[in-house]
């Protein structure tokens, strides 16, 4: 559910990059609660959502109401861009978190790029590390095992600190498989000496994880 709309002001995008507070005029902050689906895969739109606070989860979702998480974008991030090609969309869009977001139509993004043609520039870079991205997961699912998967995820997940913070249902999400097969191979891995639960969530690596279980 979104609440208090209004156009952008600029104690809303102070926080931004340079680049992207002129982008941010051009729109509508809007608040969202938590659980606001903002996109709906195969949908038509031309919507783009640029983040001032919170964070959206962008996931793909099959027949059987499994999800597989893409991406989760937090503040000064932006989501929505692959629609602008008119098409239908590629994947949904969730809060995951209270968050406000700028709407921007597909309009005020050519205005921008008008004014400031080096944003398209930008914005394709942005497009290509995201299409990079997939390719990369999609590899990755193609020729990687659950645990390898897992690996992968809890040690980009370490990389500043020693603990991870992702429910077990966010890691399915995230690997494309059962929550249950991921409650083993973490129960697993505690038992091993690996992982620590310091809390629900939220968990402490030990020591470098195996190469294979």
């Amino acid at each position: 559910m979104e609440t208090d709309a209004l156009l952008a002001s600029a104690s809303d995008y102070t926080e931004l990059p340079a680049s992207l507070r002129a982008l941010a005029a051009r729109g509508v902050a809007r608040n969202y609660r938590r659980g606001t689906l903002l996109i709906e895969e195969g949908s038509q739109g031309d919507a783009l959502y640029l983040v001032l606070s919170g964070s959206l989860r962008v996931y793909g979702c099959d027949a059987r109401g499994r999800e597989v998480t893409y991406g989760i974008y937090g503040a000064g991030e932006y989501v929505g861009e692959m629609s602008l090609d008119g098409g239908a969309r590629s994947a949904s869009v969730i809060t995951e978190q209270n968050s406000r977001c700028v709407m921007l139509t597909r309009a005020s993004l050519l205005a921008h790029i008008s004014e400031y043609p080096e944003f398209a520039f930008e914005l394709l870079t942005k497009v290509i590390r995201r299409a990079r991205a997939a390719t990369l997961s999609t590899k990755q699912l193609a020729l990687n095992d659950v645990y390898g998967r897992l690996k992968a995820l809890l040690e980009t997940a370490t990389l500043t600190t020693d603990e991870v913070q992702l429910t077990h249902q966010a890691m399915a999400q995230r690997l494309g498989c059962s929550r249950e097969m991921v409650s083993k191979l973490v129960k697993d891995l505690e038992l091993g000496g690996y992982l620590m639960r310091v809390s629900n969530g939220r968990y402490r690596k030990l020591r470098a994880l195996p190469a294979r279980w």
